[in-house]
């Protein structure tokens, strides 16, 4: 395994270190915690926490900004934050407006953070949460449905709606709806190695591909020999227009890399998926996303979002945003 790093056991504060360097007026990484607060916060409106296992990145901290989150917190490597770590991010930013902590639907996740806003409803702190579940893939498991790639959009409509004031029970209603409206399936080529124990997640041969992977390594519900792009980006998005009814309604896409994947290949599947949407229920791409939002290391693949929209959802899509990893 090669990675460029310096000790295993330093990845998460040193990766944190890093993003804050960068943007020293903006950003602040707590003393002693791997959590990292928005530097020019508004105490007035309502603070959005999120964050999980490190290795997503730009996920978390990289949308901690204005119009996105005001804190995240970053567990090891595909881990979650502590219920000590969540409760302490929960504490800095808090203020009698609120908190709403937008929690992905893992396990570990949804238990520590719950024990968090536990202690912090004790302290007296205002504070609710969502639980983000939009892979199809994961749907007809125990747990349900996995929090993936569109979280990153319930961040971004969730932070516009915070920052124009409003109640946190207003901001929790627009960041539930945006839950309900997005779903994401994914796929890979090539797994991630995890740094701590230099092994793959899983073994693919050159000719196979996993359809329906996780964000935390995890092998997906089916192995296929590998198709074109084209033929790849069907069986996705077959399988996610049967999970809500888009036909007739405007969408953001989100074609998310997974970490190792070319942006240009990346480029290849979104061709194909506008005419492919309008042709399958005259579904019209309202905007498209590009890149590496919620990633899984080294691993190479994609994964498809579709957001469904309304003029509400629209409204707050298109409001401004400021952070380190997306801007508009």
């Amino acid at each position: 395994m090669k990675k460029i790093i310096n000790n295993v056991s330093d990845i998460e504060r040193e990766m944190l270190e890093g993003l804050v360097a960068a943007v020293p007026k903006k950003l602040i990484k707590l003393n002693n915690y791997n959590i990292v607060v928005r530097a020019n916060r508004n105490p007035k409106n309502v603070a959005l926490v999120s964050g999980g296992g490190s290795g997503h990145e730009p996920a978390h901290a990289g949308y901690v900004g204005f119009g996105m989150l005001t804190a995240a917190v970053a567990g090891s490597v595909f881990s979650s934050p502590t219920a000590r770590e969540i409760f302490k991010a929960i504490e800095t930013v808090a203020n009698p407006n609120g908190v709403l902590c937008i929690v992905k639907n893992y396990t570990g996740d949804v238990m520590n953070f719950e024990i968090a806003i536990e202690k912090a409803r004790a302290a007296g702190i205002n504070v609710d949460y969502v639980i983000v579940a939009d892979d199809v893939a994961s749907q007809s498991t125990a747990v349900g449905r996995r929090g993936v790639a569109g979280t990153v959009l319930v961040h971004k409509i969730a932070g516009a709606i915070a920052e124009t004031g409003v109640p946190l029970e207003l901001v929790k209603a627009i960041a539930q709806k945006t839950i309900d409206n997005v779903r994401t399936m994914g796929m890979a080529i090539r797994p991630c190695t995890v740094p701590a124990t230099g092994i793959p997640s899983f073994e693919l041969s050159d000719k196979e591909m996993e359809i329906g992977i996780g964000i935390h390594g995890e092998p997906g519900i089916r192995r296929e020999r590998i198709t074109n792009a084209d033929g790849i980006t069907k069986k996705i998005l077959d399988r996610i227009l049967t999970h809500l009814e888009y036909a007739g309604r405007e969408v953001v896409v989100l074609v998310n890399g997974m970490g190792a994947t070319p942006f240009m290949e990346l480029c290849i599947v979104n061709s194909f998926i506008r005419d492919y949407l309008y042709r399958n229920g005259g579904i019209e791409v309202y905007d498209t996303m590009i890149g590496n939002y919620m990633t899984s290391i080294d691993m190479a693949g994609f994964s498809i979002t579709l957001l469904r929209l309304d003029d509400q959802l629209k409204m707050y899509y298109d409001a401004a945003v400021e952070t380190f990893a997306l801007k508009k």
